[in-house]
């Protein structure tokens, strides 16, 4: 067989079919000039296509390259471009979400034309040195008041210019004013509008002013402004007290600490005290003036001050009151110090744990009736030896400690000679029997015997709560008119210069 013909036949693998094998050629036919020029007219047939506009491109970067000045100002364009790229992002970190924000157009180094092959995802920069939309600054008058001349005349008073005016003004306002962005808009705001927007800004800021000092100037429940921590703060570095523990009472008027006592020149202090902070709001306790300013004691002084400083003239009266009840022998807290509003007083308890409120503490039928035997007493003692009444009392404000009852809470006490003190005395009387009776005291005296027993009046008593009323309304009418046309006391006072002395503070 042919040897041609062997090679050209399939060859047959495990894998398949292979591939045809091309048929050999001779020498003699690669040799052969006709089929040389028959490979020849083939490839004349498909002429090879140039293209002129890269051999342009050939040309010029060849020309381009070969020039050092224009290499080196590649390469400065291109590290300009990069050094506006670190200054776009150093301008974003630095204004953040800010409504004012700055801007570092200024030290910029490539034009934002020749920077408009810049990607897309960069931050886009507005160069509004050359923003055609940017809003037109209003033209300033001159110092003779008008420009033009003949019927082109214009005022400073013209409605148009004063409008733009306004419009720029608006840039002035706080920052939290959001006035919006007039950016290419030709805005004209009348005087009445800018006017009212003005007065609104200021109105709020003041508000908000307002509102901020409230906050930090006013003693809320279990806190303290900085002013009173600046005195707790004062009381220990003089040694005073040698720390303050915590929150112990809250009510209407006052928050009550738990501190450690130190030591004082005048007076030895306790090992347990407490500060008594008079809260600085009047929003739980706005009748305090009724109090206050019909108080014989306190009449001419308070006319004289203003809220805030009514506060003190509160703590200074409790300490009055408490000084008064010590004398005559009545269970209350000792007083050591008086500083602005803050009390401090002895504390009743033990190992920093107060002494139970009458109401929460349960005691014995024998120990209930000792109790209000002494609550009997205590009413006679402050009314009739300290001339007081304690215009507040009831199971709230007494406390149960080693078998005794404790009077608390006097700065709302006054003298039976307040306009309304034997109406304050009859309101006490109704609590404290209303009280005994539930916890079922057999000798408790009802409202009007025990109003009697306290004041030795002896009003008759019909039974009809209104008729005793009319009876204290008159005796206090004519208590208050002699006052008035003697200048004096109807009942006897003790001598307020037993009480402790005040002084001034040396930042009042």
């Amino acid at each position: 067989m042919d040897q041609t013909g062997v090679t050209a036949q399939t060859a047959k693998t495990p894998w398949g079919l292979a591939a045809p094998v091309a048929p050999a050629c001779s020498l003699a036919d690669v040799m052969s000039e006709q089929l040389a020029r028959q490979l020849d007219e083939e490839n004349n047939t498909f002429p090879e296509l140039t293209d002129p506009a890269a051999d342009l491109f050939l040309s010029a970067e060849a020309s381009d390259t070969t020039s050092d000045l224009m290499l080196a100002q590649m390469l400065q364009m291109q590290y300009d471009r990069e050094f506006d790229d670190q200054l776009r992002r150093e301008e974003k970190k630095f204004n953040g979400d800010s409504k004012v924000s700055i801007s570092f157009e200024n030290y910029r180094m490539v034009h934002p034309y020749e920077d408009s092959d810049s990607s897309e995802d960069e931050v886009d920069w507005q160069d509004t040195r050359d923003d055609p939309y940017r809003a037109e600054k209003p033209h300033t008058t001159p110092r003779k008041g008008f420009v033009g001349k003949g019927k082109n005349i214009t005022t400073k008073h013209d409605e148009e210019t004063c409008g733009r005016k306004n419009t720029a003004r608006m840039d002035n306002f706080a920052p939290e004013v959001h006035v919006g962005d007039g950016l290419g808009m030709d805005l004209k705001l009348s005087n009445q509008v800018f006017n009212s927007l003005k007065q609104h800004c200021y109105s709020e800021q003041r508000r908000s002013a307002r509102l901020h000092e409230k906050k930090e100037h006013s003693t809320t429940e279990q806190a303290v402004d900085p002013r009173t921590r600046l005195l707790m703060y004062k009381m220990v570095n003089a040694g005073v007290l040698e720390n303050i523990n915590g929150c112990i009472s809250t009510g209407k008027e006052s928050v009550v600490f738990h501190a450690d006592g130190g030591s004082l020149k005048e007076q030895p202090v306790p090992e347990e005290v407490v500060l008594k902070v008079f809260k600085t709001t009047l929003n739980e306790f706005k009748n305090r003036d009724r109090y206050i300013k019909d108080d014989y004691r306190f009449k001419d002084r308070f006319s004289k001050l203003n809220p805030r400083k009514v506060i003190r003239l509160w703590a200074e009266k409790e300490m009055h009151n408490l000084g008064r009840m010590k004398k005559a022998g009545i269970s209350c807290p000792d007083v050591v110090l008086l500083k602005k509003h803050v009390l401090v007083m002895s504390f009743i308890g033990r190992d920093q744990v107060p002494a139970p409120k009458l109401k929460d503490v349960t005691l014995g039928d024998q120990d209930m009736t000792t109790a209000y035997q002494q609550v009997l007493h205590m009413m006679q003692q402050l009314y009739q030896t300290c001339n007081l009444v304690h215009a507040d009392l009831s199971e709230y404000n007494m406390l149960w400690h080693e078998g005794k009852v404790w009077l608390i809470d006097v700065s709302q006490s006054v003298e039976p000679t307040h306009p309304h003190g034997l109406e304050f005395l009859f309101r006490d009387c109704r609590n404290v029997s209303t009280f005994f009776q539930k916890q079922g005291v057999a000798e408790v005296m009802n409202v009007y015997e025990l109003f009697n027993a306290v004041t030795g009046l002896n009003i008759s008593v019909s039974g009809d709560e209104a008729e005793f009323m009319a009876e204290i309304v008159a005796l206090e009418k004519r208590n208050e008119d002699h006052v008035q046309r003697r200048g004096k006391k109807t009942f006897p006072v003790a001598a307020e210069n037993d009480d402790p002395p005040l002084k001034p503070d040396e930042d009042d």
